[in-house]
């Protein structure tokens, strides 16, 4: 294979994790701040299989003309249910806002390859949340026997989401707003940064966010030789791999390939990511 050759998968034989197609119910789906919506679906088939990172690729059915999904962090499993967070910035998630409990939705899920769950006694696990990139980490942080500290970040009080669930499951809330409106002022790296410089034995970072943000997390793990993982940010269409629209460079022998982020990813291992390669 050429070096930086685009391949459809790196590795042929790759199991991936079973995923379903199901027409779900809408039990909730209320407004959970001024930006944000949480949505609650009762989903028997697919629920049962998610794991910490996963997503699941939505198509609101009023939307007949509407050929693409959307997709969408999975936050919260309970039971036969799921839940996401979701913000309302275009036709789409403005039509699902409006759609009351006992409509429909289809769903494919869930999709993508999680997080690693720390397993007992092993890393202190540092979750690093930008936004909604806090959705994602929530069933990392309920499922893991070791409790760590969760940095979240946003421009705005109104940006950070999910405070409460996290330490509800007695977990630390560390929180850093660019405005300084809620927690200290500055980027989320900052309060961050703090803890390493006090310790880094026995710790594993974990983040999602916005590609900056996972590009910052990714260059501290390397300076304090922590084993990382990246939930990348990337646009996707199809959401199984088809249409290569969501590859990112990952690094492969001396040189580089691209890996899909909704089979291969969302989430890679920071030390496999080729920040120095353009898109």
């Amino acid at each position: 294979m050429l070096v930086g050759e685009l391949t459809a998968s790196p590795a042929p034989t790759i199991l991936l994790p079973p995923m379903l197609e199901e027409t779900v119910q809408i039990l909730a789906n209320d407004r959970d701040s001024d930006l944000y919506f949480r949505l609650v679906v009762r989903a028997p088939r697919v629920a049962p299989l998610v794991q910490p990172g996963q997503f699941a690729h939505v198509r609101v059915l009023p939307m007949k003309a509407t050929l693409l999904r959307r997709p969408f962090s999975i936050f919260q499993v309970a039971g036969d249910t799921f839940s996401i967070l979701y913000k309302a910035v275009g036709q789409g998630t403005e039509v699902l806002s409006r759609m009351p409990p006992g409509e429909e939705l289809s769903v494919i899920g869930p999709l993508g390859r999680g997080f690693t769950v720390p397993q007992p006694g092993a890393e202190t696990p540092l979750l690093v949340a930008g936004g909604y990139g806090m959705a994602a980490m929530y069933l990392l942080a309920q499922r893991s026997p070791q409790r760590g500290i969760v940095f979240v970040g946003g421009r705005r009080r109104v940006d950070i989401l999910c405070e409460d669930e996290f330490r509800a499951l007695g977990w630390q809330v560390r929180v850093a707003t660019e405005d300084g409106s809620h927690g200290e002022m500055g980027l989320v790296t900052q309060p961050l940064l703090a803890e390493l410089r006090r310790g880094t034995d026995g710790k594993k970072l974990f983040a999602c966010g916005p590609t900056p943000m996972l590009k910052a997390v990714g260059k501290i793990a390397d300076e304090f030789q922590l084993p990382a993982e990246l939930s990348m940010d990337e646009h996707m269409c199809c959401g199984v791999g088809v249409c290569l629209t969501c590859v990112i460079p990952v690094k492969a022998g001396d040189g580089w390939e691209y890996q899909r982020t909704c089979t291969e990813g969302p989430v890679f291992d920071s030390r496999q990511v080729a920040w120095e390669v353009e898109k």
